[in-house]
């Protein structure tokens, strides 16, 4: 069903409620939408992206229910198929309509949906589209979080069309975001699982919204920002350089001991007033580790050795901690074993991205012995040292 955000804008999009999981990779606990915008000027018509491959007919039915029988562009902000998947079937529906978007997503959206060349009008940063009484702006975003992503703003609005900047995986009858607490635990766990290994082109990306007054944030997933301070504030908090006075510890055990480590070290970190948060790896999913990556300045990752090597969850989650590029500034291993192995050299390997400092990984031989809780002890004060010393 349409929903009218302003005057001649519509968010024509479908609510997937029964989504959960997104690349066959990412969890999503609260379903998903697919948000596309029906832009309706006093000369021209124009749709901001499309919805997902295989939901096309809803988005058409949409459309037709507004009483639209053309289009004249379809606004391809992103050639990922949540957005662009139903641009061949919308095309067929409304022939006379053009693709409008940048060279890259161009070339990209030629590749994954063979849509013909003449069907396209390419447009670089800053241009604009007049569709009579309104004005599209083009803003080219790269890595938001691929490549060619480009915003598109409505200059007499004043609504931002993101793309997938400032989303969240949300399925929710409600379409406007009205408080903080509401939205905030979705966003933060959108931008850690996609945004966050893109941090620093987002932060150049801000800069640059700075230049356009900005009164609604219409993303490609999730409600919309009718209060766009609320999301731009949380953004500009995630994408800082600056982590909390907090530590994040992975682990996973398969007989004990090592939980007996990591039980001792979480609550000596309790007692010198260190924030931590424990999970469990073998009961973890994707999103629950990214979401606490985004400001944790120590991660430690506590594993017994599977044959030689890491448990297979620990090297996930260090492959995972190198991928997502968090601001974390210091890692830790706690390694139990049997007879021997390599989980450390194993480990230390998978971190070539962000670099970390490398705490003195203590080393467990079966149960921990009384020295290793004094190994463990020392690795929490000096966790404490480096918070306040260094961040």
């Amino acid at each position: 069903m349409p929903r009218k955000l302003a005057e001649g804008v519509y968010e024509v999009g479908v609510i997937d409620w029964d989504r959960k999981l997104f690349d066959e990779l990412i969890p999503l606990p609260h379903g998903t939408s697919y948000n596309a915008y029906l832009i309706t000027g006093s000369e021209k018509t124009a749709l901001i992206d499309t919805v997902n491959t295989g939901r096309a007919a809803e988005l058409i039915e949409n459309i037709k229910s507004l009483g639209i029988d053309s289009i004249d562009y379809v606004i391809a902000n992103h050639g990922e198929q949540d957005h662009s998947g139903s641009i061949p079937d919308v095309l067929e529906a409304f022939p006379m309509a053009k693709v409008v978007t940048n060279q890259k997503c161009k070339d990209i959206l030629k590749a994954l949906l063979h849509v013909s060349d003449e069907r396209f009008f390419v447009v670089g940063d800053g241009e604009k589209l007049q569709l009579g009484d309104k004005t599209l702006t083009f803003i080219l975003a790269p890595w938001v979080h691929w490549p060619e992503t480009m915003l598109t703003y409505l200059e007499e609005q004043k609504i931002l069309f993101p793309c997938d900047l400032f989303g969240s995986h949300l399925a929710t009858s409600r379409l406007f975001v009205e408080s903080r607490c509401e939205i905030e635990e979705h966003a933060k766990r959108y931008y850690a699982e996609i945004m966050m290994p893109f941090r620093s082109h987002i932060v150049s990306h801000l800069e640059k919204l700075k230049n356009f007054e900005i009164k609604m944030i219409a993303p490609s997933h999730g409600p919309i920002h009718q209060k766009p301070d609320i999301i731009l504030e949380l953004y500009k908090e995630w994408v800082s350089d600056v982590p909390a006075n907090k530590v994040l510890v992975l682990y996973v055990s398969m007989h004990g001991s090592t939980r007996k480590a990591v039980q001792h070290f979480v609550n000596k970190l309790l007692s010198i007033g260190i924030q931590v948060k424990q999970i469990d790896l073998a009961h973890a999913d994707l999103g629950e580790i990214a979401i606490q990556l985004v400001d944790s300045a120590t991660v430690i990752l506590a594993t017994p050795t599977v044959l030689t090597g890491a448990h297979p969850v620990a090297v996930y989650a260090a492959y995972l901690l190198n991928a997502l590029r968090p601001k974390t500034r210091f890692v830790g291993l706690i390694v139990s074993y049997g007879w021997g192995g390599r989980a450390i050299e194993q480990v230390k390997g998978l971190l070539t991205n962000i670099k970390p400092f490398l705490f003195e990984p203590v080393y467990i031989h079966g149960l921990p012995a009384e020295k290793d809780y004094e190994a463990i002890e020392r690795l929490a004060e000096e966790v404490k040292r480096r918070h306040e010393t260094e961040i």
